[in-house]
């Protein structure tokens, strides 16, 4: 059989390549510390457990779920939005919900790109982002991210000739896999960057309340208050731990959230109403749950980044996420996947190889915080046994 050229570049996936590696050492009796994928182990809240489960017995909750019948989870999703960042957000035209950010960012650029037309990517970035383009039949232009730039694209690196097919740019902070975090004027910048050349900016938004230290991540629409060019997208995975759920929504320019719903009406209909009324709850009951996830991942992350340290692997402390992007020791440093590789098959310890999310990220590795503090410790334990 021959199959589209489009599906040639989706033949590696980190998830994928270290899901295979996973598979692998359990076969030979390995027990894993699966640190690899960043899945909430914590649970969602009980509230909201309680409302989907009330919905299951209500038929008619049962059916298909079209787009008006999404309106009560819209307005409660702009509601949340207006109270976290004083903006107002119209809910019948500038949000739309999804089945998980990823699916609407791997569907936007069938929306903004024809054939040819470049995406501004990240580099090292979510895979998602960069499978959406290619399926939209788009050329990607990649931007380094490079700790002397505080993981930040240099904005004025980008060739001209690139900047005037460009449709499209991605952008996610506080970001996966570095950790790093982006201040307000650097929001600032691109967006005048993209009035400037007409290109539709486009800010992956999953971690915008797992911030320590009191630190606030700021949204792309304190830089775009008129919504003149921008999409920005939200998930209950990280704050509200439903990752499972395939719950997440939307937020923009009236016009560009019109076109991804084209898109999204002629792939999906919408997922369980009893799961968008669990949401809700989410989104307007008590944030407890919220506050709990924060603290209990910035304790891992100080109960990881000391065991590393004890054992020689000393690392910048993260401000944001739920991951540690830690550069490789010697003589590591640019064989990522084979250290990964090697490291789950001899310890079971699994972790994020950087080449996977990019050319720029190799000689990095990232450790997702989602097992217990000594169960992290274990792991570091591990790995000083393998090096």
């Amino acid at each position: 059989m021959q199959f589209a050229r489009r599906l040639e570049p989706l033949q590696s996936n980190v998830f994928a390549d270290m899901d295979r590696a996973k598979a692998i050492a359990r076969r030979s009796g390995m027990e894993i510390i699966d640190l690899s994928l960043g899945s909430s182990d914590l649970r969602a809240s009980p509230q909201a457990i309680e409302v989907i489960a009330a919905s299951l017995e209500d038929p008619t909750t049962h059916g298909y779920l079209l787009y008006h019948g999404t309106r009560n989870f819209r307005e409660a999703a702009a509601n949340w939005y207006s109270k976290k960042f004083g903006i107002s957000v119209d809910p019948e035209t500038e949000v739309l919900q999804l089945i998980g950010s990823q699916e609407g960012t791997a569907h936007l650029p069938l929306a903004i790109l024809n054939p040819g037309d470049f995406a501004l990517l990240q580099d090292p970035g979510y895979p998602s982002h960069s499978g959406g383009v290619y399926l939209a039949s788009g050329q990607i232009h990649t931007m380094p991210l490079l700790a002397e730039n505080q993981f930040l694209p240099i904005l004025s690196d980008i060739p001209a000739a690139v900047v005037a097919k460009a449709k499209m740019m991605v952008l996610s902070y506080p970001h996966n896999p570095t950790t790093a975090i982006a201040p307000l004027a650097f929001f600032e910048e691109v967006v005048a960057f993209c009035r400037q050349h007409e290109i539709i900016l486009v800010h992956d938004f999953p971690y915008v309340d797992i911030v320590f230290d009191r630190f606030a991540a700021p949204s792309i629409f304190q830089a775009d208050r008129q919504k003149e060019l921008s999409i920005e997208f939200f998930t209950l995975s990280k704050s509200y731990n439903m990752g499972g759920f395939r719950i997440g929504y939307a937020i923009g320019n009236a016009e560009v959230i019109k076109a991804l719903r084209q898109v999204k009406a002629a792939i999906d209909f919408n997922q369980y109403l009893g799961i968008l009324n669990g949401a809700i709850e989410a989104l307007t009951g008590s944030q407890t749950v919220v506050e709990k996830t924060v603290n209990t991942f910035k304790l891992r992350r100080d109960r990881f980044i000391q065991a590393l340290a004890r054992i020689g692997w000393q690392v910048p402390t993260p401000q944001a996420t739920m991951y540690v992007w830690a550069k490789l020791p010697a003589p590591w440093q640019n064989s990522s996947i084979e250290f990964s590789t090697k490291l789950v098959a001899k310890t079971g310890v699994a972790v994020s190889p950087g080449a996977g999310f990019g050319k720029a990220g190799e000689g990095y590795v990232r450790f997702a915080l989602v097992k217990d503090p000594e169960i992290l410790e274990l792991a570091a334990e591990k790995i000083s046994a393998f090096l």
